[in-house]
């Protein structure tokens, strides 16, 4: 599966991110020529190849008339009036030269960015107005990570967990915490950590456009990597700044799994079995009960769950509320999981599907059992002459 890992141990901003996914292509420079080609009002692009911590990667500035925005923040180039409301911004969108499904993904990003705004400032999503040239250079690069992403066309995003920083910073209204109050609402649901470095690691741009693509968060999935690419920022500090973006295949499912579990000794089979089919339903991978002998010689059950990450805590909150356990156990996982497809295999008792499972050198195959009940149905013959039947290869 064509994967694309964001390790952003020095957290994230769209900048360095642009950077990151620049230097996967053959020429960085044709990123220069992807965003300023989208039509967003003013922006030129530079891309130019620096080194970091004796680490050389793609240093990408948004350039607004000619200046980026600190430029314009220090010439007093801001004034009060230079401002546009979210659906101005979506107007500005849904008129640039792109693909449709780049400008539903810039939107969405843009949103999301919106609303946490708009929670901080205690307003509604459609009045949050954006400064003209802060906004202009985030559609900058929240466009441009939409095309670089389309253009790369990875199967499956993963990232680390977020660098966030701590501390205060400067800012138009005087100090505020780090995480910035918008970047700490985006956050909610993202595993991010404040790290030991004082500072603003993470800006909502980068929060936002992270938290849109990927599906999941953690160290680096087993995979073969064919490119690296590296996305410097501005700052300097103790740790190197900058996003590296891992470009290559791995096999499917191949991050870390949780397993969750308990032993329940008061319900029902009745109550307990529809447990199964409720965590299947809820994203969980696999959910099982083992009977078992418990304390006093009572019988009772082991429920077991398996999931992801992102699914860990809502499934454990599941749990709880929906069985009478009072505690559950976590714990975390390596998974060997092989890819799985459906094919169709044509038998004199009609088409039966077949999930063939791959990975690791190993092929296997097996009938859906449904299918092989329905052909022994129609047919008057038994599951076992049906399932004969299928020839597989």
């Amino acid at each position: 599966m064509r994967t694309l890992y964001l390790e952003c141990n020095a957290g994230v901003s769209g900048d360095m991110l642009l950077g990151a996914l620049s230097d996967l292509l053959p020429d960085p420079s044709e990123a220069k020529t992807m965003i300023e080609s989208a039509g967003i009002p003013g922006i030129t692009v530079e891309v130019s190849h620096k080194e970091k911590n004796h680490v050389t990667g793609n240093k990408v500035d948004i350039l607004i008339h000619g200046k980026d925005e600190e430029q314009h923040e220090h010439h007093g180039h801001y004034n009060h009036h230079e401002h546009r409301s979210l659906p101005e911004v979506m107007d500005i969108i849904n008129g640039l030269k792109v693909s449709d499904s780049v400008k539903s993904h810039a939107m969405q990003i843009y949103e999301e960015i919106a609303k946490a705004e708009a929670e901080v400032h205690g307003e509604p999503v459609g009045e949050v107005h954006f400064h003209e040239v802060g906004m202009l250079d985030a559609i900058a690069d929240v466009v441009g990570n939409c095309l670089l992403i389309e253009k790369l066309s990875p199967e499956f995003i993963a990232s680390s967990p977020l660098r966030t920083g701590y501390g205060y910073v400067d800012c138009a209204h005087g100090k505020l915490p780090v995480p910035a109050p918008a970047t700490a609402l985006i956050l909610r649901d993202v595993p991010c950590y404040a790290g030991d470095v004082e500072g603003e690691f993470t800006t909502p741009t980068g929060a936002a456009i992270i938290k849109h693509f990927t599906k999941e968060y953690g160290q680096r999935p087993r995979m073969t990597v064919k490119e690296i690419g590296i996305g410097l920022g501005n700052r300097e500090s103790s740790i190197p700044n900058m996003v590296r973006a891992f470009f290559g295949d791995s096999e499917n499912g191949m991050f870390e799994i949780y397993e969750i579990n308990c032993n329940i000794d008061d319900m029902t089979p009745e109550d307990l079995g529809p447990m199964i089919d409720l965590l299947l339903e809820e994203g969980a991978r696999d959910a099982a009960l083992t009977p078992m002998i418990m304390k006093k010689g009572r019988p009772g059950y082991r429920l077991t769950c398996l999931c992801r990450q992102a699914e860990k805590d809502k499934l454990a909150n599941l749990i709880l509320a929906n069985t009478s356990t009072i505690g559950l156990r976590i714990w975390r996982a390596e998974r060997f999981e092989m890819s799985s497809h459906m094919e169709i295999c044509h038998t004199e008792y009609g088409d039966i599907r077949v999930k063939v499972s791959e990975g690791y050198g190993i092929r296997k195959w097996k009938p859906e059992h449904d299918d092989l009940v329905k052909a022994s149905e129609e047919h008057g013959v038994s599951i076992r002459k049906v399932r004969e039947s299928v020839r597989f290869e």
